[in-house]
C-alpha cells in the first residue's frame, strides 16, 4: 500500500504521526452539553460550567486526580442539584457523537506507512462512552487497533498543552520531534507541540477541515 502524503508538510521527512481524539477523529459538540444540562433544569449550567472550569474540577477529572464519582459529587455542589449520576454522566457525555467511518479507513492507512499514536484529553467517564460507540457502530472494543499506542490525559495523570505529555510520548517511543507530526484542533495544543520542536497543524474544524482532507 503507498504511503500516504501528509500534504502541508510534504517536504518533510516524517515518520510519526500523533492525533488528537475529540473534533479530529469523533465528532463533538460541546454545546450539547450544556444543553442537556438545560434540559435537566440547570438555565444557568453554561455559567456553572466556565465556573467549575475555572476552579479546575474538570482539569481534574481529566487528569484522573479524582474519581468519576467525585466528579459526580462536584457537580451536584456546584449546581445545588439532586441530579442522579445516571443524569449527569448522560449529559455529559452529550457532546460525543460519532466516528466517521472515512476517518477510521484513513487512519487505517496512515498507519500502514507511519508509527501513528493517540494523544487525548479525555476523562473515565467519556472513555467509556465514546468505546461504547465505536463498538456498536464498527464492532471494535477500542481504538487500539488504529494506533501503535494511546495515550489518555486520565490514565498518564498529564494534559496538552503540558510539555510533559508530549515528551512521555516522545521518550517512551523514542521518537525525533523534527520527524514526529502532531494533529489537532486547539490552537494552544499545537503552539504547546511546536515549543518542543514537533511539527504540528491546527485543524481549523469551523473553518470546515478535518483529516481526511490532509492526506492523498
Amino acid at each position: 500500500m503507498p504511503k500516504p502524503i501528509f500534504s502541508p508538510f510534504a517536504d518533510k521527512k516524517i515518520k510519526n504521526i500523533i492525533f488528537d481524539l475529540g473534533g479530529v477523529i469523533i465528532n463533538i459538540d460541546y454545546h450539547l452539553t450544556i444543553n442537556a444540562f438545560k434540559a435537566l433544569g440547570l438555565q444557568n449550567f453554561d455559567t456553572i460550567f466556565n465556573q467549575a472550569k475555572q476552579i479546575g474540577v474538570f482539569d481534574l477529572l481529566d487528569k484522573g486526580l479524582i474519581s468519576p464519582q467525585e466528579f459526580r459529587n462536584e457537580v451536584r455542589r456546584i449546581t445545588s442539584s439532586n441530579l442522579t449520576d445516571e443524569q449527569i454522566d448522560k449529559a455529559w457525555n452529550a457532546m460525543l457523537l460519532d466516528f466517521p467511518p472515512s476517518r477510521l479507513e484513513l487512519l487505517g492507512r496512515v498507519k500502514s506507512g507511519y508509527k501513528t499514536f493517540l494523544l487525548s484529553n479525555t476523562n473515565a467517564i467519556h472513555f467509556e462512552a465514546y468505546n461504547q460507540i465505536l463498538h456498536r457502530t464498527f464492532g471494535v472494543e477500542n481504538l487500539s487497533v488504529f494506533f501503535d499506542r494511546e495515550y489518555y490525559s486520565h490514565l498518564i495523570h498529564m494534559r496538552k498543552p503540558d510539555a510533559d505529555a508530549f515528551e512521555l510520548i516522545l521518550n517512551e517511543n523514542n521518537l525525533k520531534p523534527e520527524e514526529t507530526l502532531f494533529i489537532d484542533d486547539t490552537l494552544q495544543h499545537v503552539e504547546g507541540a511546536k515549543k518542543l520542536g514537533i511539527l504540528a497543524h491546527h485543524l481549523n474544524i469551523p473553518n470546515g477541515d478535518c483529516i481526511e482532507m490532509l492526506f492523498n
